[in-house]
């Protein structure tokens, strides 16, 4: 074979060659999306089982287990203000078979809280914001508190016994939004941390503590069997649970607005592709009529961010919340 001729076929092979291994790497995240899930996929939930973040999972894992014809199961792992079953996700191989549902403090206070966490929060990425929800200041209806005003004077009298909140444990949005209370009132409340939101709200029914600022659909029945009076909402609008219930804002405190944003993340090395098809999958699962509902139910607003979006609030959440523990000097012992 003439030289001309075997040069011009060694540079077509290598060129068929090339094309051939495009072809395989360049819809290799897109032939994965395709495919997905090729096994049972698992969501983990970091904080207590029934909880919010919780109901929302399995909520999501009903729907898509019928459309993915894969099982879908949901782990609670909780511990650690959601640090433990954060680990569990950022370890996980990076293909979308394992998601975290949680909340958004385990990214935007932890970091700030922990003097050492297992996992790096840029070891995960944002699949979806799903809702957020404000937080209900309640009171023991014994205590004889009314209001905000009498709540922020009793803090600050001298005589007085002492205002104890209590919260769903250290580092949860309850104890955040107590300091935020002493930091911008100067009226000092006493943290009591509990194991989960539930024994937190029973604390306050109990009287083993003056009130707490906590989910407000645990609050709600207290409030409504006149065991626990609702003083306000931290939200930046009304509770659709509880209209009548003023927000700080409203009562011209708007330092103390806070609301918690319930999220998916995935590991971090997870096709965008993929992740951007999780994303949908799962918003498409909450926009059906029942989960409308129970988002109702547990006092929650369509946020529905995604990409770049939902990394800025998250970004803005970190900023803040930086600045109120390093303000107040919040810890975890």
């Amino acid at each position: 074979m003439p030289l001309v001729h075997r040069h011009f076929g060694q540079r077509c092979a290598a060129a068929l060659m090339l094309v051939a291994a495009c072809s395989a790497t360049r819809p290799a995240q897109a032939q994965d999306a395709a495919a997905f899930p090729q096994r049972p996929v698992r969501f983990v939930n970091n904080f207590p089982p029934a909880g919010p973040s919780d109901i929302l999972a399995r909520s999501v894992a009903d729907v898509l287990q019928a459309q993915w014809k894969q099982p879908v199961t949901v782990e609670s792992k909780a511990g650690a203000g959601g640090n433990l079953g954060a680990d569990t996700v950022a370890k996980a191989a990076p293909d979308g078979h394992t998601l975290l549902f949680g909340i958004d403090s385990t990214f935007t206070v932890n970091p700030h809280l922990y003097k050492a966490m297992p996992f790096k929060p840029a070891d995960l990425k944002p699949v979806l914001i799903m809702s957020s929800s404000g937080l209900l200041v309640g009171v023991n209806a014994a205590t004889g508190l009314k209001s905000m005003k009498e709540l922020i004077a009793e803090g600050k009298a001298k005589d007085s016994k002492g205002v104890t909140f209590s919260s769903g444990g250290n580092g949860s949005p309850g104890h955040l939004a107590s300091e935020q209370f002493t930091e911008f009132t100067q009226a000092k409340i006493t943290h009591v941390p509990y194991k989960g939101n539930t024994p937190a709200v029973q604390a306050v029914v109990a009287a083993e503590v003056t009130g707490g600022m906590l989910a407000t659909p645990g609050m709600l029945p207290h409030v409504k069997s006149g065991k626990v009076t609702a003083l306000a909402v931290t939200s930046r609008q009304r509770s659709r649970l509880a209209p009548e219930v003023p927000t700080v804002g409203e009562l011209g405190l708007p330092q103390l607005e806070q609301e918690v944003y319930y999220l998916v993340m995935a590991p971090v090395g997870t096709p965008d592709a993929l992740v951007q098809q999780l994303a949908k999958a799962i918003a498409d699962a909450l926009q059906r009529p029942d989960n409308q509902a129970r988002l109702a139910q547990l006092d929650m607003h369509w946020q529905g961010l995604s990409g770049a979006a939902a990394s800025k609030r998250l970004a803005e959440l970190s900023e803040r919340y930086a600045r109120i523990v390093k303000a107040t000097g919040m810890r975890v012992d």
